[in-house]
């Protein structure tokens, strides 16, 4: 990579807000500070490079981000009210995290909010919740985390719902129950995005009949350059033109290099041999330090860059983003191992061609259009 991509990256990043999809800190911090909010926010000084984490201020300055989707992720062993209470203690996480640091954090619901807090120099903080269990079956908790600042739901996490289906899990119904058809309807009109990340495919497809506003999916990747269930079928990327909506990929090793989810493949046999469950994030971690399978692969530049350009060859330019899942992973490709490192994507981008403008767009435009594009379907 030549010295001149990377400052001429960084220079359009600096005037363009640069927006990801996704990011886990707040769990990241509940983990280390415990479950009271105002303790996470507070566990560790983030306007100091954090060793143990991938999201600092430091970093988050040097990779230029201007507009950032924090997950409230809840873990699906929360169910009912307790997943209901996680979820609110997360959403003021980020709050705190905002009273915390307001020379650096602005919350924010809308895409003119946003562009104003990066106008301000301020990183525009969005919210949104990882997981449909979180909602608790209940719209009423749902219209409540909309009312909260909550711009997206994913609708399932690494299990079904009551009402979906994950792509990691079983199919139990058919995409989309009738309940779940009421979720999205409910989404559209009270202005939430759907967030179709981690869903089946026929969940994908259901809701993509059923949505009448834009759909995302906040950190997935392509099926087609590596066939992983958390990953886009063209099909699915092909209609989202005529939806609006957009597919921001993601930087998840296993999900973007063949060769990393072929070793995830022989760790979660191992797992299931020692009756344990894969799917457990936390239980997954843990196994894999002390397995003695083969060493771990390495995913790169290179694999995002695969990703993103078969996306905007299926779905166009238009219809792409990215969502990194920093601090929701153990690792990432080298090159774009913590926060700091987007201009690095974007200056493997332009070597290959890519125009500014096509670059914006993927950066941040396409997000922020479709922020206002739910928004003006309410």
């Amino acid at each position: 990579m030549t010295s001149g991509a990377l400052e001429r990256a960084t220079n359009l990043l600096s005037k363009t807000i640069l927006s990801d999809g996704h990011n886990d800190l707040p769990w990241e911090l509940r983990k280390q500070g415990g479950p009271d909010p105002a303790a996470a926010a507070a566990a560790l000084d983030l306007t100091m490079r954090q060793p143990s984490l991938h999201t600092d201020f430091p970093k988050l300055a040097d990779g230029k981000l201007g507009m950032q989707f924090w997950s409230v992720y809840v873990p699906c062993q929360f169910e009912g009210d307790s997943a209901v209470t996680a979820v609110l203690e997360q959403i003021e996480v980020v709050y705190q995290l905002a009273q915390r640091y307001p020379d650096r954090l602005r919350i924010v619901t809308t895409a003119d909010e946003a562009e104003a807090a990066f106008a301000d120099g301020r990183i525009a903080s969005l919210l949104g919740a990882e997981g449909g269990h979180s909602i608790a079956e209940s719209l009423g908790v749902l219209r409540i985390l909309r009312r909260l600042g909550v711009r997206y739901l994913t609708l399932t996490h690494n299990f079904n719902t009551t009402w979906a289906d994950s792509g990691t899990d079983e199919p139990a119904h058919g995409g989309l129950t009738d309940f779940g058809r009421e979720v999205v309807r409910t989404m559209n009109e009270i202005g939430m995005l759907v967030d179709l990340s981690h869903v089946a495919p026929s969940t994908m497809r259901a809701a993509l009949e059923v949505s009448s506003a834009p759909v995302i999916f906040s950190h997935s990747s392509c099926i087609a350059v590596n066939d992983h269930p958390r990953n886009i079928p063209d099909d699915v990327l092909a209609q989202l033109p005529g939806n609006g909506g957009v597919a921001m990929m993601t930087f998840v090793p296993a999900f973007i290099s063949p060769a990393v989810s072929a070793w995830d493949e022989e760790l979660k046999a191992a797992m299931t041999a020692a009756g344990q469950e894969f799917r457990n994030l936390g239980r997954r971690t843990r196994f894999a330090e002390t397995w003695d399978g083969p060493p771990k692969p390495k995913a790169t530049v290179a694999d995002v860059v695969a990703h993103v350009e078969h996306a905007r060859e299926v779905a166009g330019v238009d219809h792409i983003g990215l969502g990194g899942d920093y601090d929701g992973v153990a690792s990432l490709p080298e090159g774009l191992e913590d926060v700091s490192k987007y201009p690095v994507l974007f200056a493997a981008l332009m070597e290959r061609g890519w125009s500014d403008e096509d670059c914006a767009k993927l950066a941040g435009r396409n997000a922020l259009r479709v922020l206002r594009d739910v928004d003006l379907e309410r």
